[in-house]
């Protein structure tokens, strides 16, 4: 056990003066550690932290930090060599490893709440914008005053319309990311909106803008519906704490008369 403690320290000192470079591994074998990188992690990423984080360099943080934590859970059942225990040891490493993902995807699942309450207010930016450019356009236009959790999302479907991709794919993915209350729908009316004429546009402007109202409507439901019950929860601590506060005087007071 002591031989496997001054390893672990001669390695944590060789990083530490530069004579080995974990980072340096990580990057000359990166196309076997994307292997298991999740297909929605870019996403996830930039869904909780915007444009302030690398998905790539946070990544290569999450392999990194893996690696340490495998190293030491093998050392340590070194002492006990065997083969049950050392398939403990990876799967221990494989839980630590999707341990930052979950944490990714409960965050973002905690948030679709958000995201459906801000999805009117995006679609109603698209709505007086596309009155004015055509949707490319005021697809690009919305990135910078659409909240930060669209923004990936928004530049995706841009970027692959920008590339010749005239299908609905490029919409309905967008609506894949963000699966809330009638996303699919509302994209598939922005998809047609850039598909007919002058004449065509106007008709369906108007569906568009119907459908916006109607979603802003529930948004506002919904947004009184959380204050309600915001404020019963804090009436019924109150009346808890009340109800408890009378108890303890009532019983101070047998109490008291009892010794009388």
């Amino acid at each position: 056990m002591e031989m496997i403690l001054i390893g672990i320290i001669a390695f944590g000192v060789l990083e530490y003066h530069k004579k080995i470079s974990t980072n340096k591994f990580i990057k000359d074998n990166v196309q076997y550690f994307t292997i298991l990188k999740e297909d929605d992690y870019d996403f996830l990423v930039k869904a909780k932290y915007g444009e302030s984080m690398d998905p790539e360099v946070l990544y290569s943080t999450r392999v990194k930090n893996t690696g340490i934590v495998l190293i030491a859970l093998v050392c340590f059942f070194l002492y006990d060599f065997s083969f049950i225990n050392m398939l403990l040891a990876f799967v221990l490493g494989y839980l630590y490893f999707k341990m930052q993902y979950n944490s990714l995807k409960s965050y973002y699942k905690k948030h679709l709440h958000q995201i459906n309450l801000k999805l009117p207010y995006f679609l109603k930016t698209m709505e007086i914008l596309a009155q004015h450019y055509t949707i490319p356009v005021a697809l690009s236009r919305s990135i910078s005053s659409s909240p930060d959790i669209f923004k990936p999302g928004l530049r995706e479907l841009v970027e692959k319309i920008n590339a010749g991709d005239s299908s609905v794919e490029p919409y309905m993915e967008f609506a894949k990311q963000y699966p809330v209350s009638d996303s699919v729908r509302m994209m598939r009316l922005l998809y047609r909106l850039g598909l007919g004429g002058q004449e065509e546009k106007h008709e369906q402007l108007i569906m568009f803008s119907r459908g916006v109202s109607s979603l802003q409507n529930k948004a506002r439901d919904q947004k009184y519906r959380d204050r309600l019950k915001v404020m019963e929860n804090k009436t019924f601590v109150m009346l808890g704490v009340t109800g408890a506060g009378v108890m303890i005087l009532l019983l101070l007071s047998v109490v008291q008369m009892m010794q009388f």
